[in-house]
C-alpha cells in the first residue's frame, strides 16, 4: 500500500530529510502513483485531489497479514495486518458482526475526532495485534497513521523533494520517491496532521531523531526513539461540548 500526502495535509519531520536526498516530486504528473501501478498492475488508486493520493494492491501480500481498504463517510482507511481483539473493539464501538479491521480503525478514528472519551494514545493502544494503518479524513483533510508496538508489519515513510510525506509497506517504492530521505516508521508510534509523530506507548515522553547512516556513510533519514530523559506535561482532554476543536488536538 502507498499514500502520498501534500505537505499541507501531513508535514514530514525535518529529520527525515537527507542532505544527499536524490529525491523527486512524488506528486508531480502522478509520478509515484504511475510507478506503483507499474509494479502492481492490479493496484487501485484513490485520487485525493490537492491532498495527494492513496493506492493499494492485493499483489504479493503476506496471507497472514492481509491488506484491507474501506471508506466510511469520506474517511478512507488502508489497513495491513490483523487485530487480535476484534470482538472487544466491535462491542466497544457498537459495530456489527461483519465489520472488519479497517472498519474498526475508521470508527476508532471517528470516535476520537468527535471528542470521544479517550485520548489518541489510548485509542491506538487499545488496538491489539500486528498492523499498520493509514487513515485520511477528506472532510477535515487530516491524516492518522499508526504502527503496532512491535513493528510487526514492515512500514516505511519519507519525504520527497517538495516536502510531501510518502508512506508505504514497500521500501523500494519509498526510495523511488524519497531517495535517501526515508526510514522505517517507528514502532509503537502514531502520526497525525495536527500533532505530528508521538509514541502511544510512552505518551508523556518526547521522541528524538537519531540519524541513519547508509553503507556509503550518507545520512539516510532518521530513526525516532523515545527520549526517556524528557517528559511532557499532560494537556488533558477537552470536555465534550467544549469550544476546543478536539479533532485538531490529537
Amino acid at each position: 500500500m502507498l499514500a502520498v500526502f501534500d505537505k499541507s495535509v501531513a508535514q514530514s519531520p525535518d529529520a527525515l530529510q537527507s542532505p544527499h536526498s536524490e529525491s523527486v516530486s512524488a506528486l508531480k504528473d502522478g509520478f509515484l502513483a504511475r510507478h506503483f501501478t507499474s509494479v502492481h498492475p492490479s493496484a487501485v488508486t484513490i485520487n485525493l485531489g490537492s491532498s495527494g493520493f492513496m493506492a493499494y494492491s492485493l499483489d504479493r501480500q503476506n496471507p497472514l497479514l492481509p491488506r484491507l481498504f474501506a471508506v466510511v463517510d469520506d474517511i478512507f482507511c488502508m489497513f495491513n495486518g490483523h487485530i487480535n481483539n476484534v470482538a472487544a473493539l466491535k462491542q466497544q464501538y457498537g459495530l456489527n458482526k461483519t465489520a472488519n479491521e479497517s472498519s474498526i480503525v475508521i470508527e476508532a478514528y471517528r470516535t476520537l475526532r468527535d471528542r470521544g472519551p479517550y485520548p489518541a494514545d489510548q485509542v491506538v493502544r487499545d488496538i491489539q495485534g500486528k498492523y499498520t494503518f493509514i487513515v485520511y479524513d477528506s472532510s477535515s483533510k487530516t491524516t492518522f497513521i499508526a504502527v503496532d508496538a512491535d513493528g510487526s508489519v514492515p512500514f516505511f515513510w519519507g519525504t520527497d523533494s517538495e516536502g510531501h510525506l510518502v508512506a508505504s509497506d514497500d521500501p523500494e517504492i519509498v526510495k523511488t520517491g524519497c531517495g535517501k530521505s526515508f526510514a522505517p516508521f517507528p514502532k509503537g508510534c502514531f502520526f497525525t496532521t495536527s500533532g505530528g509523530l508521538k509514541s502511544y506507548e510512552h505518551p508523556l515522553h518526547q521522541l528524538k531523531a537519531v540519524p541513519r547512516v547508509d553503507s556509503s556513510g550518507d545520512v539516510c533519514g532518521a530513526n525516532f526513539k523515545v527520549d526517556e530523559g524528557s517528559r511532557k506535561e499532560s494537556s488533558g482532554m477537552p470536555r465534550v461540548g467544549s469550544a476546543a476543536n478536539w479533532s485538531s488536538n490529537f
